[in-house]
């Protein structure tokens, strides 16, 4: 029986530097030129590990010294040595996937420790935190997911990205992303424009996710085919979405009758995937949000699954985290401002 399942974990935070150094480990690599795109410009990803990891790291050479406590010195020496060889083998690295091995090797998580990725025609998108790794082994299992947490957690992204996968590999027809216009009360007949350019605006980061995971020609030939459909909420009813992959994003903002609309449109080989923050609610005060409501009535029911994001599963860039943190202390009364 799926369960709601969430990520009590700390944030990434940057670990303190170790006053008396009690361990130094030489880290060799065979080939110097892949050993400069692991260093990255002027020593920069040496300089993320340091950070992440309260220790010092040089290169000398054809090796990378460490320098600090035994345990933060193996956890470099496995996020150096994957990421070599995600070089040779012809991938390109950044930062994040230096902070995503980080960030999976100082957290257990139960049952899903290892790594997860989706593959797309454009990229193969690698989990940055433990919690997205759930995320995305949630997105493989079940057939509806929630993904529930703070803004930039990846919740929408790696929906999406799973939609292209699914799409590109046949085990659905079609992607249908949708989000609620809450902003104009879902009445937006006072915007200038034809039907599309009303309600663009409010799918813009959909199609943004979409262009990042799949080549921008495919985007406009399937948007023009139908093969991916992009609609407010108030679009999806009386239809019934099979063989489909179907994403309800910013659901914080649905009443109760809309979650039961949509949730009641999955029909056969379907897929849905519904995010959402419940710290970012736009209704009306006194008004019910359904995606609270829906997470709570389904706990525990068969093929639904729901994660948890938390604010160290932040992974646009520290200062957002330290936003989101900022925010939740000053909505906690008597709890000191980050």
């Amino acid at each position: 029986m799926a369960a709601i399942r969430g990520q009590g974990m700390t944030g990434p935070g940057r670990a303190p530097k170790q006053q008396v150094a009690n361990a130094r480990l030489v880290v060799p690599f065979e080939d110097n030129r892949h050993l400069t795109h692991l260093l990255g410009e002027f020593d920069s990803h040496l300089a993320l590990i340091e950070d992440r990891l309260g220790i010092e790291a040089h290169a000398h050479g054809n090796v990378i010294i460490l320098t600090g406590s035994d345990a933060q010195c193996g956890i470099a020496r496995q996020v150096l040595e994957e990421l070599y060889g995600r070089i040779a083998a012809g991938e390109t690295i950044g930062p994040g996937d230096f902070d995503g091995l980080i960030r999976h090797a100082r957290h257990e998580v139960p049952e899903d420790g290892a790594q997860a990725q989706i593959a797309t025609r454009r990229r193969v998108i690698k989990a940055r935190t433990p919690t997205q790794s759930v995320y995305m082994r949630a997105l493989q299992a079940v057939d509806l997911v929630f993904g529930i947490g703070p803004a930039g957690t990846g919740k929408t992204y790696l929906a999406v990205a799973m939609a292209a996968h699914c799409l590109e590999k046949g085990l659905v027809e079609r992607i249908i992303l949708s989000r609620p216009a809450v902003e104009a009360g879902e009445r937006l007949g006072f915007l200038p424009g034809d039907l599309k350019e009303k309600v663009d605006p409010y799918l813009r980061p959909l199609y943004d996710a979409l262009y990042d995971v799949l080549p921008p020609e495919k985007v406009e030939r399937d948007l023009e085919l139908g093969v991916i459909e992009i609609a407010p909420l108030a679009f999806m009813r009386g239809r019934t979405l099979a063989n489909a992959f179907v994403i309800l994003d910013e659901a914080q903002n649905t009443t109760t009758m809309q979650m039961k609309m949509f949730l009641t449109r999955l029909g056969e080989n379907a897929k849905m995937v519904i995010t959402g923050d419940p710290s970012q609610i736009d209704l009306p005060p006194g008004m019910k949000s359904g995606l609270v409501e829906a997470v709570s009535l389904l706990s525990g029911v068969d093929g639904i699954e729901a994660v948890h994001f938390q604010n160290a599963d932040v992974v646009r860039r520290d200062l957002v985290a330290r936003i989101v943190a900022a925010y939740d202390n000053a909505e906690q009364p008597g709890k000191p401002n980050a």
